[in-house]
């Protein structure tokens, strides 16, 4: 039986996990995964109790129950690389032995949803809606890091690529469905591809002292058609989250509260409020 070496599974003194400092028994089956970490506490005041409150650098997570269900929220902090430490842990936990450090013959299935906020790049859809993303268009790269390219909608990648000239020194882009089973808990909320980019500002063509390369990147983005789908909004965590989540075995959504349209260039007035009735909805979905 393979032993995980101490540089390979990293755990703390107290045997937690090392970036998120949590044990087994501080997560729940169910986890809404969030980017802000002031946003976890917005969260679990509409639970009925906490259990567990933990906080590791921009990590954070409380668990507890809503209408008898137990629900973890975590922050993840902003982007692919800080998904690629939080899906991987949260798996360790569920997944591994810690102390025999072997992975369990028998996986255990999370279910990961992940809320956030968006620019829209179709210029019908509204500020202060929500969009579940029904695939992630991936621009960082992290799935070609692993071995599992089986998921992955080539076909898909390959009109894209070709379609926006995409420049050969850039990570090749991907795409990877969301979680049926979950996508069907909310079919009434409008769907879309959602792209992930690895930066805030060149990566998604914005401008303030330095010229991001890609000049069109919004207008290609727009155009892109694949069988009736179409690129409906930017973020930075999805295509991670679906791509490592369901290599592991575990499902996976983004909703995502669009607070501005890239194409129209309207900003939400009050985007905090919406992200609160996202939370709403998807609390009283799941609980």
């Amino acid at each position: 039986m393979h032993k995980l070496q101490d540089t390979e599974l990293i755990l703390t003194p107290e045997n937690k996990i090392y970036h998120l400092n949590l044990s087994k028994d501080e997560i729940a089956d169910d986890i809404i995964l969030v980017g802000d970490p002031d946003r976890v506490a917005v969260i679990s005041s509409k639970f009925d109790s906490i259990e567990h409150k933990i906080q590791n650098r921009e990590f954070v997570t409380h668990t507890g129950t809503l209408n008898r269900k137990r629900i973890s929220a975590i922050a993840t902090g902003i982007g692919p690389d800080n998904i690629d430490i939080v899906i991987n842990e949260l798996d360790a936990l569920v997944n591994i032995d810690f102390e025999t450090r072997t992975i369990n013959k028998q996986k255990k299935t999370l279910n990961l949803i992940r809320l956030g906020t968006s620019g829209a790049l179709q210029k019908d859809i509204k500020v202060d809606t929500f969009i579940a993303a029904s695939y992630g268009l991936g621009f960082d790269g992290l799935a070609h890091f692993y071995q599992n390219q089986e998921i992955l909608e080539q076909e898909m990648a390959t009109s894209y690529t070709n379609h926006a000239n995409w420049p050969s020194k850039l990570a090749a882009p991907y795409f990877i469905k969301a979680s049926a089973c979950l996508l069907e808990k909310f079919s009434d909320i409008p769907n879309g591809i959602t792209a992930t980019a690895p930066g805030f500002y060149g990566p998604q063509g914005r401008t303030l002292r330095l010229n991001p390369s890609i000049i069109d990147l919004h207008k290609k983005m727009e155009s892109f058609n694949y069988e009736d789908k179409k690129i409906s909004n930017f973020e930075m965590e999805t295509s991670a989250l679906y791509y490592l989540g369901q290599t592991l075995g575990h499902n996976t959504l983004t909703i995502c509260a669009v607070i501005a349209n890239r194409l129209s260039k309207q900003y939400s007035t009050d985007y905090k409020k919406t992200v609160e009735k996202m939370i709403d909805l998807v609390l009283n979905r799941i609980c």
